[in-house]
C-alpha cells in the first residue's frame, strides 16, 4: 500500500443514493490523471457496494457525462487506483472476495495518510 497519491476523491454513496456524486468522483479523479497526477478513489461507508464486479454498469447520469461503469475503466487503465474501506466493508456485509481483484483494501489509517499527504481532495458525502 502506498501512503500517497496527488489527490484523493473520497466517496459515500452507492449508486441507489445518488448516481451523480458516483460519476463525478471519478470524472474529477479522471481529469486529475489527465493533467499528469497520481489519483486515488476511496470507497467508504455505502460506497463499498461499489466495489462489487460490474456495480458501475447501470450508473448513468446522462450528457455531458460519460457512464461510470466506462470512468472506471478508463480511470483503471490509466492508472488510477479505487481503494475500499475494510472496517466500512465489514459494517457494510461486504466480504473481501466478492470486490473487483483490481480494487486494494485498506485501513482507516491508510485514508488518514492518503488525505494528509494528498496535494488535494475532493470529499463526496
Amino acid at each position: 500500500m502506498i501512503n500517497t497519491t496527488d489527490y484523493v476523491g473520497t466517496l459515500f454513496d452507492n449508486s441507489e443514493s445518488n448516481p451523480s456524486k458516483i460519476t463525478l468522483a471519478f470524472t474529477m479523479a479522471g481529469v486529475a490523471l489527465k493533467k499528469g497526477h497520481s489519483a486515488s478513489v476511496i470507497l467508504m461507508v455505502d460506497a463499498v457496494h461499489l466495489a462489487l464486479p460490474n456495480a458501475l454498469d447501470n450508473v448513468n447520469i446522462g450528457a455531458p457525462f460519460e457512464p461510470a461503469g466506462e470512468l472506471l475503466e478508463a480511470f483503471i487503465e490509466k492508472g488510477g487506483q479505487v481503494l475500499v474501506c475494510s472496517a466500512c466493508m465489514k459494517h457494510g456485509g461486504v466480504e473481501e472476495s466478492a470486490i473487483d481483484k483490481r480494487f486494494t483494501v485498506i485501513s482507516g489509517d491508510d485514508v488518514v495518510e492518503l488525505l494528509m499527504n494528498a496535494k488535494g481532495s475532493l470529499q463526496l458525502n
